[in-house]
């Protein structure tokens, strides 16, 4: 564990492209394999899409990475943060529970905010007008959308006392986890289910995609499974009803336009419908 702890502290820029990039690859040729649904578009132009909002989201993340850095330095240097508060402990299990911390603080409460707040559910439901979810749609966010995230990753780190190594981790193990758990794969049911009580699933996280309230406000996690547990956040929906994009957006073809996406966080908010789980058989 130290050597990999090690290898993380100082893991070259070129590295974690390749774990990006290898991520994408390897479920894409997945979804080929064991598809959970037949879906009838071009994978190609599809994925050309979701790698421009990849492409923006590096940009915007690059140059700013510096803040983040300085955050982890600041946090060691003033012995602030849980990391530091907690006894000495063991080096794998201060990965586990700084990635467990930065997973609740900086992906799923962000992820939780951005669903609640009017004026950034505009930047993130670019994420959810993908009506053909796929491992790309993984990487679909708003530029601004980038920059929401990256302040919740600064705070995640600020308030965890996250090393540089432990980041490295996390963001390594998000990126795959959430080109995981959007790809198009169907794995059987029991093993899909019993992943999702540790982490967040396929069939899991396709519930957060389905078009209608309440399963776009559920299954908000991005590794760990337990947060939407604890919090009363986790739905369950059969694959075969989840109709995939946002009710409030329903045009594929303009949520196939870059241009048009990029404008939909300026447009006037519009209210969703919402199903009783009551009536619902």
């Amino acid at each position: 564990m130290e050597s990999i702890y090690t290898y993380f502290e100082t893991i070259p820029t070129a590295h974690r492209s390749i774990i990006l990039v290898s991520g994408i690859a390897f479920f894409w040729i997945l979804e080929y394999i064991i598809p959970l649904f037949q879906l009838k578009y071009s994978k190609i132009r599809h994925a050309w899409i979701n790698i421009f909002f990849t492409i923006t989201t590096i940009l915007v993340n690059f140059p700013l990475a510096f803040l983040l850095l300085k955050t982890s330095d600041w946090t060691i240097a003033n012995d602030f943060g849980v990391l530091n508060w907690l006894p000495i402990m063991p080096i794998w299990l201060k990965v586990l529970v700084g990635v467990m911390l930065l997973d609740l603080l900086s992906a799923w409460l962000a992820h939780w905010v951005e669903h609640k707040v009017k004026v950034l559910w505009g930047f993130h439901l670019i994420h959810h007008t993908d009506h053909e979810v796929d491992t790309t749609t993984a990487n679909r966010h708003h530029p601004g959308e980038s920059l929401v995230r990256f302040a919740f990753t600064c705070f995640g780190t600020f308030v965890v006392g996250a090393p540089v190594a432990v980041i490295m981790i996390y963001q390594a193990l998000s990126v795959v986890l959430s080109q995981f758990n959007h790809a198009n794969i169907s794995l059987p049911k029991r093993v899909d289910d019993v992943l999702s009580w540790v982490i967040v699933s396929p069939d899991m996280h396709k519930v957060h995609h389905h078009y209608k309230l309440p399963y776009t406000d559920s299954n908000y996690g991005n590794i760990f499974s337990i947060w939407d547990r604890l919090f009363g956040t986790f739905l369950k929906l059969p694959n075969h009803q989840i109709v995939y994009g946002v009710d409030t957006y329903p045009n594929e073809k303009e949520n196939s336009d870059i241009g048009a996406l990029l404008k939909i966080p300026f447009k006037r908010y519009k209210s969703p419908e919402k199903i009783d789980l009551e009536s619902t058989p």
